[in-house]
Parts: structure tokens; C-alpha cells; sequence
């Protein structure tokens, strides 16, 4: 290790539940910075779970893991949140059952736009933060907007999960390799809303839509991957655990160290209005990143058909922002 290497802060929240156990490990390991960067996790909690948080911590300390120096365990924003240079916001207000979603969206409203304020306040100038709490999309919409001295071109929602499974399923129907697959696309919000776009994906060079049929794409594919949360909350009575928090250090990791010439990734970011996507929601797009530059690719081709499923999320985003836009004024 570089003794010159300073220490990059690394704040995860909700950092005793499921998907943050699973992705803590791994960036202790050094797999979102690599053999040579030493870190400090801030870890925040909420206070009535700061037990299960200390036995994560003491976890963390029998690791022995070589390159974290330090953690900061904590219920305070202002404390998790100081100085950081990356940040997983992962800590959100679950939808129980019975539970209408514009009381989720107004308990997530008061979560997020408290942490947004504090990113404003005590992080570094440079942080990159996503979110990955659902509802996603609208929490890191409210916390861009708490947190006005930072760029909105520092935030963003996961969409690598919706992006990786549409990977795996048009490999397995082809029958290839992920890794033979380029340019998959997903648009708009990680909810059932979204639209799994295989129409400008590449399998080894050839167009993935010569290679499946349409029948396939919207009665098979497009439906599973809507769907494929309820589907593993059906099979194992538990929402996605371990394949989140892959595609938490996945969508981070292609934040900090870029996309290859050849291909894009999905990620939900502030729109500038590109394919005619209102201006400031947070919604997914296909992206090339470049020394941390997220870029929107550009002038690709779209149907009608193409048009009206992205509305769809456009819709759905927009009635979101509503809901929780008055709230934002507290």
C-alpha cells in the first residue's frame, strides 16, 4: 500500500439491515476502490437499531481487513455523513402491509430530505451519492433538492439491479455469456413501470433484436423483469438481498472508474430533458461515464411504442414528485 494514500470516507445507511450487511464486506475488501486505497465506513442507523449496528461494527473489526482504518457507527446524519467522499443510501422506510404509498412517499419525504441536508452540510464537495432505498427514483429526487450547494450531477438512483437482471435473461434466452451482451438499455423508474429496452443491445456484435422475437420481448422479458422483485419476495419471503447489493457496488464502481468505449450502463440520474423527459426528474437512462462524468447517451432511435412505455414512468414520477414536493418546504 501507497503510505501516501489518504483515507477516502465511504457512508453507508441503513447499515445494519440486509443489503447493507451484504455490501459492507465488500467495500472493506477494497472492491469498490481497489488494493491500494485504504477507507473509514461511516455506518448510520437509525437509534433504535444502534445494537444491531455495534455487532456489525465488532464484525467489521474481526475481519481484520487490511485497508479500513477506521469505523464511525452512528444514529446522528451530521456525524455519518462528515466529510464523505461516496455515499450508499440505503436506510428507508419499508411499505408495510396495508400501508397506502403516499404515506410511504411522505415517511421517505422526512428520511431523505434530513440526510439530503446533511450531505449539503458536512460531506465533501465532491461526493457522489446514491440511492438505493425505494421508493428510489423520488428519494433521490427530495434528496437533491435538501441539499442545494452540492450539483444534481451528484446524485442518483439505482437501476443497475433492473439493468443486470435484463443481462442475465436475454443471455439465458440466447444463450450466451453477459459479457457478449453491450448497450442494454433500461428507462425510467425502478418500479414495474419501467421499460427493459433490448432494442439497441448488441449479442457479440449482431442486433439482440434479430436474435429473440417480439412475442418473447414484451410477453416474457419485458414482464419478468418488471416484476422480479415480487417474484423473489414470492420464492424466498424476502425482497432482493445479495443481487442489490451487487449492483449497488456495480452502479458505484462504474461511477468512479467508468464505462468501457463500447457500452453503457442503466442509471437512474437527473434528467436534462433528453428524449423528451421532463427536465429534473430522476429517471433512468442509458449512460457513458468518463472520469466520473456521467454523460446521457444521446440520438437514439425510438418508436411510438418505444415513446409511450417511458411515459409510463414519466407518469408515475411526476404523480411521486407531487406528493411529496409540499413537503420539501418544511
Amino acid at each position: 500500500m501507497d503510505a501516501m494514500n489518504q483515507p477516502i470516507r465511504i457512508a453507508v445507511t441503513g447499515a445494519a439491515g440486509q443489503i447493507a450487511y451484504s455490501l459492507i464486506f465488500h467495500l472493506a475488501a477494497g472492491e469498490l476502490l481497489g488494493p491500494d486505497q485504504p477507507i473509514i465506513l461511516h455506518l448510520l442507523e437509525v437509534p433504535q437499531a444502534l445494537n444491531k449496528l455495534y455487532g456489525v461494527g465488532m464484525e467489521l473489526d474481526d475481519g481484520a481487513f487490511p485497508l479500513l482504518e477506521e469505523v464511525v457507527l452512528s444514529d446522528d446524519p451530521n456525524i455519518a455523513f462528515s466529510g464523505v467522499d461516496y455515499a450508499f443510501l440505503i436506510g428507508a422506510k419499508p411499505r408495510s402491509p396495508g400501508m397506502e404509498r403516499s404515506d410511504l412517499l411522505k415517511d421517505n419525504a422526512g428520511i431523505f430530505n434530513v440526510q439530503g441536508r446533511a450531505l449539503n452540510e458536512h460531506a465533501s464537495r465532491d461526493v457522489k451519492v446514491l440511492v438505493v432505498g425505494n421508493p428510489a427514483n423520488t428519494n433521490a429526487w427530495i434528496t437533491y433538492h435538501a441539499a442545494p450547494d452540492l450539483s444534481p450531477s451528484q446524485f442518483s438512483s439505482m437501476m443497475r439491479l433492473d439493468h443486470n437482471r435484463s443481462l442475465h435473461q436475454l443471455a439465458a434466452k440466447t444463450n450466451v455469456s453477459v459479457s457478449d451482451i453491450k448497450r442494454m438499455t433500461v428507462w425510467g423508474n425502478h418500479s414495474s413501470t419501467q421499460y427493459p429496452d433490448i432494442h439497441h443491445a448488441l449479442i457479440n456484435g449482431t442486433p439482440a433484436s434479430d436474435l429473440v422475437d417480439e412475442t418473447w420481448l414484451t410477453e416474457d422479458f419485458m414482464p419478468v423483469i418488471q416484476q422480479r422483485g415480487t417474484a423473489i419476495i414470492q420464492a424466498r419471503g424476502s425482497s432482493s438481498i445479495g443481487s442489490a447489493a451487487y449492483a449497488a457496488l456495480s452502479h458505484m464502481r462504474s461511477w468512479i472508474h467508468g464505462t468501457p468505449e463500447d457500452d453503457w450502463v442503466s442509471m437512474g440520474v437527473v434528467s436534462d430533458g433528453s428524449y423528451g423527459i421532463p427536465e429534473g426528474l430522476i429517471y433512468a437512462f442509458p449512460v457513458t461515464i468518463k472520469e466520473g462524468i456521467v454523460s446521457i447517451v444521446q440520438d437514439l432511435p425510438l418508436t411510438e411504442q418505444d415513446r409511450a412505455l417511458m411515459q409510463k414512468s414519466v407518469d408515475e414520477l411526476e404523480k411521486e414528485r407531487e406528493a411529496v414536493a409540499n413537503l420539501m418546504l418544511s
